[in-house]
């Protein structure tokens, strides 16, 4: 048997005897009648750059991901892996079949795979310009260009996937979507998706990103019966320390970081500022029966080890306490708790990598 065809065939069988959400048919806009769970895990990155040479996803992430007792992959994706600018609708199905075997490894592991392309056709948080024609900001005949091509990637990967349960298999819209003084545009995009994909598989679970890089919910989409997903990484002047490819109006100040952390603004940042920021900010959306996850977060390794620490156990400490699942952003890598590259850790030794111990430990924790 083919691996696409077990994964189908696994799926099938799955749908019947795993609980998994019940979400909505194409004519039924109604919120999940379910919970979405707390789902705890990590972004895995095999296929988050557009170029370089291909990366397959690792077995053995699973491995360790379930041995420390977490659930959830996240999988950005840029469609620069299957396809390119120049052509959108001309797909490499070797490189699909590589994500074929991340849905299997999920479904084998017991981790749930959420898809998300990080790079869409006409949108990308990084490098924007290098796309052919904008989803948000162009003209109407190019914006229609990107929906377009939007919608045939996930319609792609709706028909791909179809019969795999909700409990195993998620998508995951857009990644970060830009700032807005109008969001219709934005709405009228991910209605757009949201119909495509249930026109091909109508119980896909379905997670949007909030807007201003996913800091912001977006009400105009409660009645979808998406999952929103929101993000951990304010403030920059901790998360980002040192980081070159975030612009300077985002950071808070330029000293050294501290936890708590005072800004150049006079404005203190601390466990009460990020309750604020973080939770109360979506908390009218989660009334409205939207659950709510934190797709992406963490520390990048220039931030002092100890003060990354305790900006970790505050904001942990929110999100178990709002119920709120979360994926650190990354397992292996610089943010991540294997490989990390910070040189203030006393790393241990763990299956031919270098863990961060305490890092780990707290992410048990919550």
């Amino acid at each position: 048997m083919k691996r696409r065809e077990f994964i189908i065939t696994s799926g099938a069988l799955l749908a019947g005897t795993i609980t998994g959400l019940n979400l909505m048919s194409s004519t039924n806009m109604q919120t999940p009648q379910l919970p979405f769970p707390r789902y705890r895990g990590f972004n895995l990155l095999e296929k988050f750059r557009g170029t370089g040479p291909r990366r397959k996803f690792r077995e053995e992430d699973f491995e360790i991901m379930i041995e420390w007792g977490f659930d959830f992959a996240r999988i950005p994706m840029s469609y620069w892996q299957w396809t390119s600018p120049d052509d959108w609708f001309s797909i490499d199905e070797d490189v699909l079949e590589d994500i074929d075997e991340v849905v299997e490894l999920g479904n084998q592991y017991n981790v749930h795979i959420s898809l998300n392309l990080h790079r869409i056709p006409g949108y990308c948080i990084n490098r924007r310009e290098l796309e052919p024609y904008d989803l948000f900001d162009d003209t109407p005949e190019n914006m229609q260009k990107a929906l377009d091509g939007a919608l045939y990637h996930w319609k792609l990967f709706a028909g791909r996937y179809k019969g795999i349960p909700s409990s195993r298999l998620s998508f995951d819209l857009i990644n970060e979507p830009p700032s807005f003084d109008d969001t219709s545009r934005f709405v009228e995009v991910t209605r757009s998706l949201v119909r495509a994909i249930r026109e091909k598989d109508p119980d896909r679970l379905i997670v949007s990103n909030g807007v201003d890089i996913g800091r912001t919910p977006v009400f105009e989409l409660a009645d979808l019966g998406l999952v929103q997903s929101t993000r951990g990484y304010d403030p920059m002047s901790v998360s980002h320390y040192k980081a070159t490819w975030v612009p300077k109006n985002e950071f808070e100040t330029f000293n050294p970081p501290t936890w708590p952390l005072h800004g150049d603004d006079g404005k203190k940042w601390d466990k009460a500022s990020l309750k604020e920021k973080l939770i109360d900010t979506w908390k009218p959306l989660e009334k409205m029966g939207i659950p709510v996850h934190v797709g992406e977060w963490g520390c990048y390794n220039r931030t002092p080890h100890d003060v990354a620490l305790r900006w970790m156990r505050d904001i942990l400490s929110l999100w178990k306490d709002a119920g709120w699942g979360h994926a650190l952003w990354n397992l292996r890598g610089n943010f991540g708790v294997l490989n990390s590259g910070r040189e203030d850790v006393k790393y241990e030794s763990y299956k031919g990598h270098k863990l961060d111990r305490k890092m780990l430990e707290l992410l048990k924790e919550f």
